[in-house]
């Protein structure tokens, strides 16, 4: 399976990077596992409602471009899974119908309501707000632990 983390804007937090880099290493052995950032349009510092919809809406027109195969985005109104609800999706439900699944984490002013609404699974880490890089973080370690519970294997406990 081909699973991508899409990530929109830069990464500002360097002291996550190794974290990010133990996951993907961490996956190699279950999938093929890419995190690929695409460049946040630039706003003002105090953009207008009219322009952070407009720089949401040339976002998603990348993010489509890159999406492969299920389109999952994180979202403050998506499903909260349990890992295990997780592992199933990820290593039962999802491999049914597609290879490849690409998640999706929005710029600082989320994703488009048309992207979004085109999705048939949105997912959410929590009902609180995270820096993009450990929003990352979380859901590859939600991944690696996706298949660690499909092996029945320690890691979960």
């Amino acid at each position: 399976m081909f699973i991508q983390l899409i990530t929109v804007g830069k990464i500002k937090e360097p002291h996550l990077l190794p974290a990010l880099e133990t996951y993907e290493k961490r996956l190699s052995p279950f999938c093929k596992f890419s995190l690929h950032s695409l460049p946040a349009v630039k706003l003002p510092e105090n953009p207008s409602p009219k322009e952070i919809q407009k720089a949401l809406a040339t976002e998603s027109i990348s993010i489509q471009k890159a999406v492969k195969g299920a389109f999952l985005p994180l979202c403050i109104e998506g499903k909260l899974f349990s890992s295990e609800e997780f592992s199933e999706l990820l290593t039962q439900k999802l491999p049914l119908s597609y290879s490849s699944v690409s998640f999706v984490i929005g710029s600082s002013f989320g994703l488009d309501e048309q992207l979004k609404s085109s999705a048939k699974n949105k997912i959410s880490l929590s009902s609180m707000t995270f820096p993009h890089a450990l929003a990352a973080v979380m859901l590859m370690e939600q991944i690696y632990r996706a298949f660690q519970i499909a092996q029945n294997t320690r890691y979960h406990k």
